[in-house]
């Protein structure tokens, strides 16, 4: 995203602890500094964000796998049309 020229700074206070930890650990997780970890979030929060289909696809395989439904195609075709006669 493009700010432009001129940059805002913000300083949080009384930051809890736990919202603390929890920005630190995604910040790693993600490869960002606090700094750009709180903005993104920030951002999200604010504006939404585009669907990563990655991320989408992970956590559909692992539902998936947590209930141990697979489903093709053919049978969803199946299921649907057994549902028109």
């Amino acid at each position: 995203m493009h700010y432009g020229s001129s940059m805002t700074t913000i300083t949080l206070k009384n930051v809890p602890p736990a919202v603390h930890k929890k920005l630190k650990s995604l910040a790693k997780a993600h490869g960002r500094s606090l700094n750009k970890e709180i903005i993104t979030t920030l951002e999200y929060n604010l504006h939404g964000s585009r669907m990563d289909s990655g991320s989408v696809q992970q956590r559909a395989s692992a539902v998936r796998e947590s209930m141990g439904v697979y489903l093709t195609q053919d049978k969803l075709t199946d299921m649907k049309n057994a549902g028109r006669k």
